[in-house]
């Protein structure tokens, strides 16, 4: 079956840098797209970035862009997602997530969700 773990989460201050990887199992092959979450407590889960696994073409939210990058190791099935100049409001649990079909960064459209990884920025 399907399995997203993701790793590289911890705490960090204001300007840093992280790194978090999601290793994807199973059956792989089959997504369209992969994509990085992250929900702060109260809040929606919102989505930060997201990787179109046959093109390599990648979009982000105002939010983060110029400060994330997700990337793909198609050999080791791994999605990475880099964080730079890291601020207190990226604090959240960050979720790895996989669609089969190609969908825009919308949570509701991923079937498949990692258990989380915490990020935390003071």
């Amino acid at each position: 079956h399907v399995q997203l773990v993701e790793s590289g989460g911890g705490s960090v201050e204001a300007g840093g840098s992280l790194r978090l990887s999601c290793a994807a199992s199973g059956y792989p092959y089959m997504f369209h797209c992969m994509a990085w979450f992250r929900q702060a407590p109260g809040k929606e889960r919102e989505g930060v970035a997201v990787i179109y696994t046959k093109g390599g073409s990648t979009y982000y939210p105002d939010s983060v862009k110029g400060r994330f990058t997700i990337s793909q190791d198609n050999a080791k099935n791994i999605v990475y997602l880099q964080m730079n100049s890291l601020k207190p409001e990226d604090t959240a649990m960050y979720y790895c997530a996989a669609a089969v079909k190609g969908v825009p960064l919308v949570a509701g459209g991923f079937e498949y969700w990692g258990q989380g990884t915490q990020v935390t920025v003071s």
